[in-house]
Protein backbone atom coordinates (compact mmCIF):
# COMPACT_ATOMS: atom_id res chain seq x y z
CA UNK A 1 0.00 0.00 0.00
CA UNK A 2 2.00 2.86 -1.17
CA UNK A 3 -0.40 5.78 -0.03
CA UNK A 4 -2.03 4.73 3.18
CA UNK A 5 -3.06 8.67 4.05
CA UNK A 6 -5.14 8.70 1.01
CA UNK A 7 -6.41 5.15 1.57
CA UNK A 8 -7.61 6.28 5.06
CA UNK A 9 -9.35 9.03 4.06
CA UNK A 10 -11.02 7.72 0.87
CA UNK A 11 -12.07 4.56 2.63
CA UNK A 12 -13.36 6.58 6.30
CA UNK A 13 -15.24 9.22 3.78
CA UNK A 14 -17.44 6.09 2.03
CA UNK A 15 -18.16 4.96 5.50
CA UNK A 16 -19.34 8.79 6.73
CA UNK A 17 -20.73 8.81 3.45
CA UNK A 18 -22.63 5.52 4.21
CA UNK A 19 -24.19 6.50 7.58
CA UNK A 20 -25.36 9.86 7.09
CA UNK A 21 -28.75 8.12 6.90
CA UNK A 22 -28.82 6.95 11.00
CA UNK A 23 -28.63 10.60 11.92
CA UNK A 24 -32.50 10.45 10.76
CA UNK A 25 -33.36 6.67 12.06
CA UNK A 26 -36.83 5.89 12.91
CA UNK A 27 -37.78 2.67 14.95
CA UNK A 28 -40.89 1.18 15.08
CA UNK A 29 -42.52 -2.58 16.05
CA UNK A 30 -44.05 -4.25 13.26
CA UNK A 31 -48.27 -4.44 13.36
CA UNK A 32 -50.10 -6.51 11.60
CA UNK A 33 -50.48 -3.78 8.65
CA UNK A 34 -46.70 -4.82 7.82
CA UNK A 35 -47.01 -8.05 7.13
CA UNK A 36 -46.61 -8.90 3.45
CA UNK A 37 -49.17 -8.65 1.46
CA UNK A 38 -49.75 -11.35 -0.65
CA UNK A 39 -51.25 -13.44 2.55
CA UNK A 40 -54.70 -13.89 2.37
CA UNK A 41 -55.19 -13.37 6.06
CA UNK A 42 -53.84 -9.36 5.35
CA UNK A 43 -55.91 -9.75 2.14
CA UNK A 44 -59.10 -10.25 4.38
CA UNK A 45 -58.08 -7.45 6.84
CA UNK A 46 -57.71 -4.77 3.75
CA UNK A 47 -61.17 -5.81 2.75
CA UNK A 48 -62.47 -5.26 6.13
CA UNK A 49 -60.87 -2.11 6.32
CA UNK A 50 -62.24 -0.82 3.62
CA UNK A 51 -65.58 -1.79 3.89
CA UNK A 52 -65.72 -0.74 7.60
CA UNK A 53 -62.92 1.96 7.99
CA UNK A 54 -61.76 2.87 11.25
CA UNK A 55 -58.73 3.76 13.43
CA UNK A 56 -55.98 0.88 12.90
CA UNK A 57 -54.34 1.17 16.30
CA UNK A 58 -56.15 2.53 19.00
CA UNK A 59 -54.68 2.91 22.16
CA UNK A 60 -56.18 1.31 24.94
CA UNK A 61 -56.82 2.68 28.47
CA UNK A 62 -56.89 0.25 31.17
CA UNK A 63 -58.47 0.50 34.18
CA UNK A 64 -58.54 -1.43 37.62
CA UNK A 65 -60.02 -1.51 40.75
CA UNK A 66 -62.68 -3.47 43.04
CA UNK A 67 -65.51 -2.62 40.71
CA UNK A 68 -65.09 -0.40 37.58
CA UNK A 69 -69.27 -0.24 37.05
CA UNK A 70 -69.65 2.05 39.61
CA UNK A 71 -71.70 5.73 38.75
CA UNK A 72 -68.28 7.23 39.76
CA UNK A 73 -66.34 5.38 37.46
CA UNK A 74 -69.42 5.89 34.62
CA UNK A 75 -69.25 9.33 34.92
CA UNK A 76 -65.21 9.14 34.71
CA UNK A 77 -65.74 7.11 31.69
CA UNK A 78 -67.77 10.21 30.28
CA UNK A 79 -65.05 12.65 31.26
CA UNK A 80 -62.54 10.81 29.57
CA UNK A 81 -64.69 10.78 26.11
CA UNK A 82 -65.02 14.55 26.41
CA UNK A 83 -61.38 15.30 27.78
CA UNK A 84 -60.31 13.34 24.68
CA UNK A 85 -62.06 14.36 22.05
CA UNK A 86 -61.28 18.64 22.66
CA UNK A 87 -58.23 17.58 21.94
CA UNK A 88 -58.72 17.11 18.30
CA UNK A 89 -56.26 14.13 18.22
CA UNK A 90 -58.53 11.33 19.46
CA UNK A 91 -61.64 10.57 17.51
CA UNK A 92 -64.88 8.30 18.00
CA UNK A 93 -65.73 5.74 18.46
CA UNK A 94 -64.61 5.88 22.17
CA UNK A 95 -65.36 2.45 23.46
CA UNK A 96 -65.43 1.41 27.45
CA UNK A 97 -65.63 -3.02 27.63
CA UNK A 98 -65.62 -4.42 31.31
CA UNK A 99 -64.29 -7.95 32.20
CA UNK A 100 -67.27 -10.20 33.55
CA UNK A 101 -65.93 -9.72 37.58
CA UNK A 102 -66.17 -5.94 36.78
CA UNK A 103 -62.72 -5.20 38.03
CA UNK A 104 -61.04 -4.67 34.59
CA UNK A 105 -62.13 -1.84 32.02
CA UNK A 106 -60.77 -0.85 28.73
CA UNK A 107 -61.17 2.42 27.15
CA UNK A 108 -60.28 2.64 23.39
CA UNK A 109 -59.20 5.74 22.26
CA UNK A 110 -58.88 6.13 18.04
CA UNK A 111 -55.32 8.31 17.70
CA UNK A 112 -54.67 10.39 14.71
CA UNK A 113 -52.15 9.94 12.44
CA UNK A 114 -51.55 5.99 11.14
CA UNK A 115 -51.04 3.78 14.14
CA UNK A 116 -46.94 4.29 14.60
CA UNK A 117 -46.18 8.09 12.81
CA UNK A 118 -45.41 11.21 14.44
CA UNK A 119 -48.96 12.43 14.54
CA UNK A 120 -50.03 9.32 16.41
CA UNK A 121 -47.08 9.66 18.92
CA UNK A 122 -48.07 13.09 19.95
CA UNK A 123 -51.46 11.56 20.33
CA UNK A 124 -50.22 9.29 22.69
CA UNK A 125 -48.46 11.97 24.75
CA UNK A 126 -51.61 14.33 24.59
CA UNK A 127 -53.64 11.16 26.07
CA UNK A 128 -51.46 10.69 28.63
CA UNK A 129 -50.50 14.34 29.93
CA UNK A 130 -53.96 16.14 29.68
CA UNK A 131 -56.89 13.33 29.33
CA UNK A 132 -55.96 10.24 31.80
CA UNK A 133 -53.86 12.64 35.05
CA UNK A 134 -57.04 14.63 35.29
CA UNK A 135 -59.62 11.86 35.45
CA UNK A 136 -57.79 9.30 37.12
CA UNK A 137 -57.20 11.89 40.08
CA UNK A 138 -61.35 11.71 40.40
CA UNK A 139 -61.40 7.72 40.71
CA UNK A 140 -61.19 6.07 44.01
CA UNK A 141 -57.40 5.81 45.89
CA UNK A 142 -55.65 2.40 44.49
CA UNK A 143 -57.19 2.68 41.26
CA UNK A 144 -55.16 1.46 38.56
CA UNK A 145 -54.59 2.28 34.96
CA UNK A 146 -52.10 1.51 32.13
CA UNK A 147 -51.88 2.60 28.15
CA UNK A 148 -51.20 -0.05 25.99
CA UNK A 149 -51.72 -0.45 22.32
CA UNK A 150 -49.51 -0.28 18.76
CA UNK A 151 -48.66 3.21 19.54
CA UNK A 152 -48.42 2.46 23.21
CA UNK A 153 -46.29 -0.27 22.64
CA UNK A 154 -43.75 1.39 20.42
CA UNK A 155 -43.43 4.56 22.25
CA UNK A 156 -42.29 2.75 25.27
CA UNK A 157 -39.78 0.38 23.78
CA UNK A 158 -38.13 3.12 22.23
CA UNK A 159 -37.35 4.92 25.27
CA UNK A 160 -36.77 1.66 27.32
CA UNK A 161 -34.33 1.10 24.53
CA UNK A 162 -33.03 4.85 24.51
CA UNK A 163 -31.73 4.16 28.27
CA UNK A 164 -30.94 0.97 28.22
CA UNK A 165 -28.31 1.07 25.06
CA UNK A 166 -25.86 3.56 26.27
CA UNK A 167 -25.28 0.45 29.24
CA UNK A 168 -25.17 -2.25 26.64
CA UNK A 169 -22.56 -0.04 24.42
CA UNK A 170 -20.44 0.81 27.12
CA UNK A 171 -19.68 -2.39 28.56
CA UNK A 172 -19.28 -4.37 24.90
CA UNK A 173 -16.80 -1.28 24.14
CA UNK A 174 -15.19 -1.13 27.48
CA UNK A 175 -14.53 -4.86 27.66
CA UNK A 176 -13.42 -5.49 24.18
CA UNK A 177 -10.71 -2.32 24.84
CA UNK A 178 -9.95 -4.05 27.98
CA UNK A 179 -9.24 -7.50 26.47
CA UNK A 180 -7.45 -5.96 23.26
CA UNK A 181 -5.25 -4.02 25.76
CA UNK A 182 -4.23 -7.19 27.51
CA UNK A 183 -4.15 -9.53 24.81
CA UNK A 184 -1.59 -7.31 22.29
CA UNK A 185 -0.15 -5.09 25.34
CA UNK A 186 -0.98 -1.72 23.34
CA UNK A 187 -3.09 1.27 24.06
CA UNK A 188 -3.50 2.19 20.30
CA UNK A 189 -4.93 -1.30 19.19
CA UNK A 190 -7.75 -1.54 21.28
CA UNK A 191 -9.02 2.24 20.12
CA UNK A 192 -8.34 1.73 16.53
CA UNK A 193 -10.42 -1.60 16.84
CA UNK A 194 -13.12 0.43 18.48
CA UNK A 195 -13.42 3.48 15.95
CA UNK A 196 -13.52 0.92 13.24
CA UNK A 197 -15.91 -1.49 14.37
CA UNK A 198 -18.25 1.62 15.38
CA UNK A 199 -17.54 2.94 11.80
CA UNK A 200 -18.78 -0.17 9.98
CA UNK A 201 -21.34 -0.77 12.30
CA UNK A 202 -22.72 2.80 11.80
CA UNK A 203 -22.17 2.40 8.05
CA UNK A 204 -24.25 -0.80 7.96
CA UNK A 205 -27.20 1.53 9.94
CA UNK A 206 -27.01 3.84 7.56
CA UNK A 207 -27.61 1.60 4.53
CA UNK A 208 -30.32 0.08 6.64
CA UNK A 209 -32.30 3.05 6.69
CA UNK A 210 -31.43 4.12 3.04
CA UNK A 211 -32.83 0.95 2.15
CA UNK A 212 -35.61 0.12 4.29
CA UNK A 213 -36.75 3.67 6.19
CA UNK A 214 -36.07 5.38 3.20
CA UNK A 215 -37.95 3.21 0.62
CA UNK A 216 -34.97 2.43 -1.80
CA UNK A 217 -34.47 -0.91 -3.68
CA UNK A 218 -38.18 -1.88 -2.82
CA UNK A 219 -38.55 -3.81 -6.22
CA UNK A 220 -35.19 -5.56 -5.92
CA UNK A 221 -36.07 -7.18 -2.39
CA UNK A 222 -39.37 -7.25 -3.05
CA UNK A 223 -40.65 -5.19 0.30
CA UNK A 224 -43.22 -2.37 0.81
CA UNK A 225 -41.51 0.30 2.96
CA UNK A 226 -43.35 1.69 6.35
CA UNK A 227 -40.82 4.08 7.08
CA UNK A 228 -38.90 2.47 9.65
CA UNK A 229 -36.49 0.33 10.70
CA UNK A 230 -37.93 -2.44 13.39
CA UNK A 231 -37.39 -1.64 17.11
CA UNK A 232 -35.12 -4.40 18.11
CA UNK A 233 -32.69 -4.76 15.48
CA UNK A 234 -30.19 -1.18 16.03
CA UNK A 235 -29.02 -2.65 19.06
CA UNK A 236 -29.12 -6.44 18.26
CA UNK A 237 -27.30 -5.73 15.34
CA UNK A 238 -24.46 -3.56 17.15
CA UNK A 239 -24.31 -7.00 19.34
CA UNK A 240 -23.99 -9.22 16.85
CA UNK A 241 -21.77 -7.18 14.01
CA UNK A 242 -19.28 -6.24 16.95
CA UNK A 243 -18.54 -9.62 17.57
CA UNK A 244 -18.15 -10.96 13.94
CA UNK A 245 -15.65 -7.69 13.26
CA UNK A 246 -13.96 -8.44 16.24
CA UNK A 247 -13.05 -11.60 15.34
CA UNK A 248 -11.78 -10.55 12.08
CA UNK A 249 -9.80 -7.57 13.99
CA UNK A 250 -7.71 -10.16 16.25
CA UNK A 251 -7.44 -12.38 13.93
CA UNK A 252 -5.24 -10.45 11.87
CA UNK A 253 -3.84 -9.11 14.51
CA UNK A 254 -2.63 -11.97 15.60
CA UNK A 255 -1.23 -12.64 12.71
CA UNK A 256 0.62 -9.36 12.65
CA UNK A 257 2.10 -9.14 16.22
CA UNK A 258 3.76 -12.67 15.98
CA UNK A 259 5.06 -11.57 12.47
CA UNK A 260 6.70 -8.14 15.11
CA UNK A 261 7.86 -10.41 17.87
CA UNK A 262 9.72 -12.12 15.37
CA UNK A 263 11.26 -8.95 14.76
CA UNK A 264 10.02 -7.80 11.29
CA UNK A 265 9.58 -4.30 10.94
CA UNK A 266 5.53 -3.36 11.42
CA UNK A 267 5.21 -2.20 7.79
CA UNK A 268 6.25 -5.69 6.18
CA UNK A 269 4.20 -7.75 9.16
CA UNK A 270 1.42 -5.69 8.11
CA UNK A 271 1.21 -6.56 4.61
CA UNK A 272 2.32 -10.12 5.02
CA UNK A 273 -0.34 -10.49 7.47
CA UNK A 274 -3.23 -9.22 5.54
CA UNK A 275 -1.66 -11.41 2.99
CA UNK A 276 -1.57 -14.25 4.58
CA UNK A 277 -5.22 -13.61 6.10
CA UNK A 278 -6.87 -12.17 2.70
CA UNK A 279 -8.06 -15.65 1.75
CA UNK A 280 -9.56 -17.38 5.12
CA UNK A 281 -11.02 -13.44 5.83
CA UNK A 282 -12.53 -13.49 2.36
CA UNK A 283 -13.87 -17.01 2.54
CA UNK A 284 -15.67 -16.41 6.05
CA UNK A 285 -17.47 -13.36 4.86
CA UNK A 286 -18.49 -15.12 1.62
CA UNK A 287 -20.05 -17.70 3.41
CA UNK A 288 -21.57 -15.66 6.33
CA UNK A 289 -23.30 -13.06 3.61
CA UNK A 290 -24.57 -16.25 1.29
CA UNK A 291 -26.19 -17.31 4.62
CA UNK A 292 -27.94 -13.74 5.66
CA UNK A 293 -28.83 -13.31 2.10
CA UNK A 294 -31.36 -16.32 2.64
CA UNK A 295 -33.19 -14.31 5.59
CA UNK A 296 -32.73 -11.14 3.22
CA UNK A 297 -35.46 -13.16 0.45
CA UNK A 298 -37.75 -13.92 3.14
CA UNK A 299 -41.10 -11.87 3.27
CA UNK A 300 -41.58 -11.00 6.63
CA UNK A 301 -39.97 -7.70 6.96
CA UNK A 302 -38.03 -7.45 10.39
CA UNK A 303 -36.32 -10.92 9.26
CA UNK A 304 -35.94 -9.35 5.49
CA UNK A 305 -33.90 -6.24 7.01
CA UNK A 306 -31.77 -8.54 9.25
CA UNK A 307 -30.69 -10.44 6.46
CA UNK A 308 -30.01 -7.66 4.81
CA UNK A 309 -28.24 -5.60 7.98
CA UNK A 310 -26.04 -8.45 8.64
CA UNK A 311 -25.16 -9.01 4.70
CA UNK A 312 -24.31 -5.30 3.92
CA UNK A 313 -22.15 -5.03 7.53
CA UNK A 314 -20.29 -8.06 7.09
CA UNK A 315 -19.27 -6.96 3.40
CA UNK A 316 -18.37 -3.26 4.22
CA UNK A 317 -16.04 -5.04 7.50
CA UNK A 318 -14.61 -7.50 5.05
CA UNK A 319 -13.62 -5.11 2.09
CA UNK A 320 -13.78 -1.71 3.09
CA UNK A 321 -12.70 -2.38 7.26
CA UNK A 322 -10.43 -5.09 7.47
CA UNK A 323 -9.13 -4.84 3.90
CA UNK A 324 -8.59 -1.18 3.51
CA UNK A 325 -8.81 1.03 6.36
CA UNK A 326 -7.26 -1.54 9.03
CA UNK A 327 -4.06 -1.97 7.56
CA UNK A 328 -3.54 1.64 5.88
CA UNK A 329 -4.04 2.98 9.30
CA UNK A 330 -1.46 0.53 10.87
CA UNK A 331 1.00 1.48 8.38
CA UNK A 332 0.65 4.70 8.95
CA UNK A 333 0.99 4.79 12.49
CA UNK A 334 4.05 2.28 12.45
CA UNK A 335 5.41 1.43 15.45
CA UNK A 336 2.75 3.45 17.59
CA UNK A 337 1.05 0.76 16.80
CA UNK A 338 2.63 -0.86 19.95
CA UNK A 339 2.78 1.89 22.49
CA UNK A 340 1.93 1.14 25.73
CA UNK A 341 2.51 3.85 28.61
CA UNK A 342 4.76 3.12 31.20
CA UNK A 343 2.55 3.09 33.61
CA UNK A 344 0.83 0.05 32.30
CA UNK A 345 3.66 -2.07 31.68
CA UNK A 346 3.27 -3.86 34.92
CA UNK A 347 0.28 -5.90 32.68
CA UNK A 348 0.98 -9.73 32.09
CA UNK A 349 2.71 -10.88 28.31
CA UNK A 350 0.21 -12.99 26.88
CA UNK A 351 1.01 -15.07 23.80
CA UNK A 352 -1.15 -14.63 21.10
CA UNK A 353 -0.21 -17.89 19.48
CA UNK A 354 1.80 -20.68 20.62
CA UNK A 355 5.86 -20.48 19.46
CA UNK A 356 6.17 -22.71 16.46
CA UNK A 357 9.34 -23.78 17.23
CA UNK A 358 8.86 -25.60 20.35
CA UNK A 359 10.10 -28.77 20.60
CA UNK A 360 7.05 -31.46 20.17
CA UNK A 361 7.46 -34.91 22.52
CA UNK A 362 7.85 -37.57 20.55
CA UNK A 363 4.91 -40.29 20.70
CA UNK A 364 5.93 -43.79 22.48
CA UNK A 365 6.75 -46.18 20.29
CA UNK A 366 3.95 -48.70 19.61
CA UNK A 367 4.70 -52.67 20.48
CA UNK A 368 5.00 -54.85 18.37
CA UNK A 369 2.15 -57.56 18.42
Amino acid sequence: MRRPAVAVALSTGVLIVLALPVLNIHTKLLSFTDLPKSLAIVKTYDTIQASFPGTEDPAHVVVKAKDVSTPRFARAYADFKKRALATGVIHQPIRVSVNKAKTVARVDFPLAGKGQDATAMHALKVLRTQVIPPVLATLPPGTEEAVTGDTAVTQDFNQTMKHRAPIVFAFVLGFAFLLLLVTFRSIVIPIKAIVLNLLSVAAAYGVLVWIFQDGHLQGVLSFHSNGAVVTWLPLFLFTVLFGLSMDYHVFILSRVKELVDQGMPTDEAVERGIRTTASTVTSAAAVMIAVFAIFASLRTLDIKQLGVGLAVAVFIDATLIRGVLLPAAMKLLGEWNWYLPSWLEWMPRLTVEPKLDEEVPEAPPIPAA
